[in-house]
Formats: C-alpha cells, sequence, structure tokens
C-alpha cells in the first residue's frame, strides 16, 4: 500500500474514532440529563409528600438548611376544634362512611384554616390544631384566628346540608381560641416529628374548646385573643370558667360575627 494510501486509511480511523467519541459524549450527555431530570422529579415528589405533614414555609427551609436543631418563642394564637358528638356518630355509621364523612369534613374546616394564614399542627383523632403567627410575625394572627372561626363555622353549615342530601347524619363543631407565647420547634423522635408549640397555650386552648359543651356555644376565645382583636368583631361575654388545670377564673367570650367586612386591614394591635 502506497504512503497515499496509508494517510488516507489514517484519516478515516481518526475520523471514526472521534465520530465513535462524540456518539458516546452525546449518549453520556442524554443519560446524565434524564438522570437529573428524574432527580429533580424525585425532589418535587418528595417536597409535595413531605409539605403535606409540614407547612410549606418549614419544608423550604429544611431544603435549604436542614433540619432546625433548636426552638424559638414566639407569641401565637392557638385554635383547638373538636367535632361534638363523635362516638355517638361513629357508632351508627360504617367505617368506610365515618372516614368520609370526616375527611370531608377536615377538608373544609383546614381549608377556612389555611385560607387565614393560619396553619394545621396536627389532627388529633376528631380534632384539628391549628396556629396562627407562628411561621413568621404575625400582628394581626387574632383576627385572622377569629376570621377562620367564622369561616369553619359557615364552612361546616355548608357541608352538612351535603350530608344531609346524602341522609348522612350532620356535624357540630366547638372551637377554642387562645393566644399566648411558646417555643416553637420541631419535637419528637428520631422516626417522627412534629412542628408544633411547646408551652401552656395550647392546653388553655383545648380546655377553653372543652368549656363550649358547658356554654353550649361553638366558638369560644380568651381576653388574651380578645385584647387584640378589631373592635368590628360582635362578641359576647360568658360566665367565667373554672378550667381544669388552669388557675384562677378564665374570662370566655362567645364569637357571634363580625359587623363590616373591609378590604383594608386593620392598624396593628398594641404590643
Amino acid at each position: 500500500m502506497s504512503l497515499l494510501a496509508w494517510v488516507a486509511l489514517a484519516g478515516v480511523l481518526v475520523a471514526a474514532i472521534s465520530l465513535a467519541m462524540m456518539w458516546r459524549a452525546r449518549s453520556e450527555s442524554v443519560r446524565l440529563r434524564r438522570r437529573i431530570e428524574d432527580a429533580v422529579m424525585e425532589l418535587q415528589n418528595l417536597q409535595l409528600a413531605f409539605s403535606r405533614f409540614a407547612p410549606e414555609a418549614l419544608v423550604e427551609e429544611i431544603i435549604a438548611t436542614g433540619l432546625p436543631t433548636s426552638g424559638e418563642r414566639k407569641e401565637v394564637t392557638v385554635l383547638f376544634a373538636d367535632l361534638v358528638g363523635y362516638t355517638p356518630l361513629a357508632e351508627r355509621v360504617e367505617p368506610s362512611q365515618l372516614v368520609e364523612i370526616l375527611n370531608g369534613c377536615f377538608e373544609r374546616l383546614s381549608g377556612a384554616i389555611t385560607e387565614h394564614r393560619g396553619h394545621v399542627g396536627t389532627f388529633i383523632g376528631d380534632g384539628i390544631l391549628a396556629f396562627f403567627g407562628m411561621l413568621e410575625p404575625n400582628p394581626w394572627q387574632a383576627d385572622d384566628a377569629v376570621r377562620a372561626a367564622l369561616a369553619m363555622r359557615a364552612a361546616l353549615a355548608d357541608y352538612n346540608r351535603e350530608l344531609e342530601a346524602k341522609g348522612l347524619p350532620t356535624l357540630a363543631v366547638g372551637v377554642g381560641l387562645h393566644r399566648g407565647s411558646g417555643v416553637a420547634a420541631l419535637v419528637g423522635s428520631r422516626e417522627r416529628k412534629e412542628f408544633t408549640l411547646v408551652g401552656r397555650t395550647i392546653n388553655v386552648a383545648a380546655r377553653v374548646q372543652g368549656w363550649t359543651r358547658q356554654e353550649q356555644a361553638d366558638l369560644l376565645l380568651t381576653e388574651d385573643v380578645k385584647a387584640g382583636l378589631d373592635p368590628r368583631f360582635v362578641l359576647k361575654e360568658v360566665p367565667a370558667a373554672e378550667l381544669k388545670g388552669i388557675e384562677g377564673p378564665v374570662r370566655l367570650w362567645a364569637i357571634e360575627g363580625v359587623q363590616a367586612e373591609g378590604t383594608a386591614s386593620p392598624a396593628a394591635p398594641p404590643g
């Protein structure tokens, strides 16, 4: 073979090798891009799943900085809601119907909470524990919590009409509201943690909720909540309550409604 032929053959081999390397690099690039796309999709699915169990703002913070290792003291308004007559209801309907009724109720009540800048901390059996002002400072947290309670009342009335139309038992709920300080933190074991408020504020809200049965009122709040409220809310004071585990009588008000809805936010309450 002549030198010219060898040179031509070498040129063809070099071109073939270059083409093969380019093809291989392209294939690796495609595979890498697919792996990245799959990883991004998996992360998005994980974030969506996690957001069902923790506030979205907390999920984003954990993704950015990792699990918080310490708590933060905050002023928070706690809303505690509980179904009235749950035990007789559970005995009257089939388990599948009971779950359907509860899920429909919780969906509507939790929606009213989130629409008013609150977040659901947890579901406790047939109850809901929610917080206002825990994720970020909120000078109107008392207003938001009361508006959420009124929205829950309206949402439950709508839901009861749906249940009645299906021939199912209707529901009643009692809501207790209290405002106070506590430590906001992730609390629990290595296997499971909850973002919650540590302190007596939750306990007082729960006791106030229990007192709704005594007063036959669906929405009750404490003096600490009333102190930060817009004066347009219509309240009715009820006899002071001796709540179990709470020292001294606790002044309570029933929430009757709100006089006139305005689009502008009221001035921030003092303190």
